[in-house]
């Protein structure tokens, strides 16, 4: 096996596997600019060699998959007024579009946090593999920012109004929760992942390797044992199914129940203009290609960078840990509709170019 250091991602071909490693777990394996460039250059390379027949993507060590982007990072870039900002997100969209279309099966074992980047780099794939260790959220309006990393194309295409509920709230999902909604694919005991990847590297490469790698897979496959989403599905279609935030916030209220009060307390915590901004991104996403979901990301993110929330959102959260962040607007009904819609406007020559 490859020796791997003090290295944030590593590669090697295991077999027919090209199999990625995010080896950092003492930050839950949180994605760098330099994992994403290296993780799309080796992609890149993989999709034309003949002796791959699939790619498998995993995370080191005992919590996470991927918790997401390096927010630290991103914060004290956008503070400084630096490039990484967009030099991190526009190569992180375009290696998650890289992801979607890529021509070889691509399975991502979300064992362990799953959260913001890491969704990116797994739920884009064609084979998503929940285990008993995966928690899947996207927590992004905690923190001022969107349920980005194609947030846009799949969010709004879960079983129904879930994705409007996840991106809203930022709940988190087990693994039966994960494969009902339709975030993964597959689930597969974790005692069992590390044969499963042994078996699917002696898969011979070429015109029959996708049905082989799905007959490999169908051989692991468990049913979770429980689905907690299913009690709470109806009241979810009910009131996320609404034409806008305020129609959302008043069905759960009419709602009258501990769990309706509960959610209505949980968004009141989030941004309001993040709130505001991911209802309209995921309602357009539901009508745009995964290519015009990620250009709209893109946008969206831009206008963050500039505002006031993800700063204070970081600040709050992430570094003096208070939880109680200071977000301006500080209501729902302080966000106009200007403030919503000039997320969505094009940005010039950073307009996502795609590789």
């Amino acid at each position: 096996m490859t020796d791997r250091g003090e290295r944030e991602i590593v590669f090697e071909q295991r077999g027919s596997v090209g199999h990625i490693l995010l080896s950092r777990p003492k930050a839950l394996n949180a994605l760098t600019l330099s994992m994403v460039m290296d993780m799309t250059g080796q992609l890149q390379a993989w999709s034309d060699d003949a002796s791959i027949a699939c790619i498998v993507i995993e995370g080191a060590g005992e919590k996470g998959f991927c918790a997401g982007g390096d927010i630290r990072a991103l914060y004290e870039s956008g503070k400084a007024g630096s490039d990484y900002w967009y030099e991190f997100y526009s190569n992180e969209y375009r290696l998650n579009t890289l992801i979607k279309e890529y021509p070889k099966p691509y399975i991502a074992v979300m064992n362990g946090i799953t959260m913001g980047g890491g969704v990116g780099v797994s739920v884009n794939g064609s084979h998503r593999v929940v285990s008993d260790r995966t928690v899947f959220a996207m927590p992004e309006t905690g923190i001022g920012l969107i349920p980005d990393v194609g947030g846009s194309f799949f969010l709004p295409r879960l079983k129904g109004a879930a994705g409007m509920y996840l991106g809203l709230t930022g709940n988190r999902m087990k693994a039966a929760d994960c494969r009902y909604v339709g975030v993964g694919t597959h689930h597969v005991p974790d005692a069992e992942l590390e044969t499963l990847i042994v078996e699917l590297s002696a898969v011979e490469a070429g015109a029959r390797a996708s049905t082989n790698i799905e007959t490999v897979l169908g051989a692991f496959v468990t049913e979770p044992d429980d689905c907690p989403y299913k009690s709470i599905e109806a009241e979810v279609d009910r009131c996320f199914a609404g034409e806008s935030v305020d129609a959302i916030l008043t069905s759960l209220r009419d709602n009258e129940s501990d769990w309706a009060e509960g959610i209505l307390k949980l968004i009141g915590m989030k941004s309001p203009t993040s709130i505001m901004v991911t209802f309209e991104q995921l309602r357009r996403g539901g009508e745009l290609s995964f290519r015009e979901g990620m250009a709209q990301e893109l946008r969206c993110v831009m206008k963050i960078r500039d505002g006031h929330d993800f700063y204070e959102g970081v600040r709050a959260v992430i570094i003096d840990k208070d939880n109680t962040p200071k977000w301006a607007p500080s209501t729902l009904n302080d966000v106009s509709s200007s403030d919503v819609t000039e997320h969505f406007d094009e940005i010039g020559e950073k307009e996502l170019a795609f590789l």
